[in-house]
């Protein structure tokens, strides 16, 4: 009986003792504040509420050239994150880290998860994908400018305040009557480089870069200083001189200008419809990027912003597993669906797309749909796939300085193209040998 009682006590010491089996930890480094930042957190703990072998840990490391830096340097120094966030024009300098990337086709492939780019909406998948169709990392905020009104301010103007404008036509003539209603400004857009001429060209068909704007190999030229770009850019700056365009500056500078109620039409970010909803005074019309009717092919479709993640190698094989396994649970068409509709993103699949539709997500929230529309508005060339080339946060830069020139008076759009082409070739022949085994 005393043995019997002694055994008894002892199991009942291993029990408590023994810790319980611990889930994997798995770090995603990433660049979202506030609300965004709310609805990622939200993300990882349903994920982690949904199973109990792995925790995926959020860390916040700043916008996305400090959390990409700081992956960086962890990764010297092995203390790198299995997940990382990194903004689209980063992707060609991502795919340049051999032996860093761990893409993700394989590792869904390695580790057995369902896994087709055939689900996901076609000009995003091929942003993030080789030329193969092998998608390299994982569509996580994809993102497209679209165009916002004030209607308030286009029934003062007799403007029909359901209508949007479609052309650059339209928008100018549209903008001057607005001007002459009384509207500080006409027409004003942020993000200058993305807008008016990466999208802008993707939206006219015509090549950003050769070599399939990069996705063919590094050895791509930029080729936007052509004639239809250059009329665009010089209508823009004849458009300055009256206020019909106002220029705001880089980023998302532009989008307080809007919300405000100084300048009555605003091309920007599907992204930031739910804050322009929320802290506008007025009511909000929405449309598609206007274009240059005479351009054959145009509408074409437009190119997405935003980030993707990553998936860092050197981590232990049992952290993999749970990456591929949370990222199964972000293509789910309700995760997805909700994640697009909290946040303003693109869902990036179409069970996503058609689940929001199905719930009448886009019949309460007039020109929630506008960005899939654009991006799915005609299957994407290698015109208007997306950019696929080194150093692009950089040819960036010299593009929006190039542009301030121009909107300053200082210099002429050809002259201005010309020498962010020729910058930017110099950029894309430093990073080409600096990676001449890719």
């Amino acid at each position: 009986m005393v043995s019997r009682l002694l055994q008894f006590v002892a199991l009942a010491l291993t029990v408590l003792v023994s810790p319980a089996q611990a889930a994997t930890e798995i770090m995603w480094w990433h660049a979202m504040s506030g609300e965004l930042g709310k609805q990622l957190e939200k993300l990882a703990a349903d994920f982690n509420a949904s199973q109990s072998d792995y925790r995926i840990v959020p860390t916040y490391k700043g916008n996305y050239t400090e959390t990409v830096t700081a992956a960086i340097f962890a990764f010297r120094s092995r203390s790198q994150p299995a997940i990382v966030q990194v903004n689209e024009i980063a992707t060609a300098t991502m795919m340049a880290a051999k032996g860093a990337i761990y893409p993700v086709f394989e590792l869904m492939r390695d580790q057995s998860e369902p896994f087709s780019p055939a689900a996901y909406l076609p000009a995003v998948a091929g942003y993030y994908s080789d030329v193969a169709g092998n998608m390299l990392s994982f569509p996580f905020n994809a993102s497209t400018p679209i165009l916002y009104y004030n209607k308030d301010l286009f029934r003062a103007a007799g403007l029909d305040p359901e209508v949007a404008p479609k052309t650059w036509p339209e928008i100018g003539a549209a903008a001057k009557r607005l001007r002459g209603a009384g509207a500080v400004c006409g027409l004003t857009t942020s993000w200058p480089s993305w807008i008016h001429v990466e999208n802008f060209s993707a939206f006219h068909n015509l090549p950003l870069a050769t070599r399939g704007n990069g996705f063919g190999g590094l050895d791509a030229e930029l080729t936007f200083n052509n004639p239809t770009v250059v009329r665009h850019i010089t209508q823009l700056a004849e458009w300055q001189a009256t206020k019909v365009y106002d220029y705001s500056g880089r980023g998302q500078s532009a989008e307080p200008r809007f919300q405000k109620g100084e300048c009555a039409i605003f091309i920007g970010s599907s992204a930031t419809r739910a804050d322009i909803k929320a802290n506008s005074k007025f009511e909000v019309g929405y449309g598609l990027m206007p274009y240059w009717p005479e351009v054959e092919g145009a509408p074409q479709n437009t190119i997405i912003g935003g980030a993707t993640l990553w998936v860092l190698r050197g981590r232990p094989v049992a952290e993999y597993t749970g990456v591929a396994k949370f990222f199964a649970y972000l293509s789910k068409p309700e995760v997805q669906a909700a994640w697009h509709q909290n946040t303003g993103y693109l869902p990036i699949t179409r069970a996503a797309f058609d689940l929001s539709r199905a719930q009448g997500f886009y019949d309460r929230n007039p020109g929630a749909a506008i960005s899939i529309e654009q991006m799915t508005l005609k299957p994407p060339t290698e015109h208007s796939r997306g950019i696929r080339l080194g150093s692009f946060v950089l040819i960036r830069d010299a593009i929006d300085e190039e542009l301030e020139q121009v909107f300053g008076g200082k210099r002429t759009a050809q002259a201005a193209l010309d020498l962010a082409v020729e910058r930017g070739n110099r950029l894309l022949r430093q990073f080409e040998r600096a990676n001449p085994d890719r």
